[in-house]
């Protein structure tokens, strides 16, 4: 870990894919064919304090759900890419918009879709339940499962070596 922490110093960006990343990658399906998600408080709780902090925070994935864009556009964040299936495009895309380069971005994904983003930031991270490939690119591996925190982890750790996560001016409501 310790040899990771220039890398958690640079961040100025997280980017996050949705299924195994924000929730469990579990989809509930009703009878109706609605899919349904759950995502974890604290993780929600660390995405809209990280923008509250000025970092930029984006979403890119490949699910489709209007609820998921209707609960990151609550926490503030501006930068949402769904229907991505090949996810390099919406990153490129987020980088131009944000003027921020590779180096600046941790990426956290679990799955093969999110191999060639995780290969191209500063920070490739993942929960521990992700795919082998991905367990393999990646730099930063959170001892904490897809939908459980492993968001939380991320972002806190990294406002943490900041000295940005007990920011009195964020913290009021």
């Amino acid at each position: 870990m310790s040899n990771l922490i220039p890398l958690f110093k640079q961040i100025k960006a997280f980017v996050f894919d949705v299924d195994g990343v924000m929730t469990p990658g579990q989809v509930l399906v009703t009878e109706e064919g609605y899919m349904l998600r759950s995502v974890n408080i604290k993780d929600g709780y660390a995405v809209q304090h990280a923008v509250k902090s000025g970092y930029h925070v984006a979403i890119i994935s490949g699910g489709k759900s209007e609820g998921m864009r209707k609960r990151f556009e609550g926490l503030g964040v501006q930068h949402i890419y769904l229907g991505q299936q090949e996810k390099l495009g919406a990153f490129a895309d987020f980088l131009k918009n944000t003027k921020l380069n590779p180096e600046d971005v941790a990426y956290m994904g679990d799955d093969l879709p999110d191999v060639p983003v995780l290969e191209k930031v500063g920070l490739a991270c993942c929960p521990k339940d992700a795919c082998a490939d991905v367990l393999q690119v990646a730099q930063f591996i959170s001892q904490v499962r897809g939908g459980e925190g492993c968001v939380r982890d991320l972002i806190e750790r990294t406002m943490k070596l900041q000295d940005s996560w007990h920011n009195d001016e964020t913290h009021k409501w």
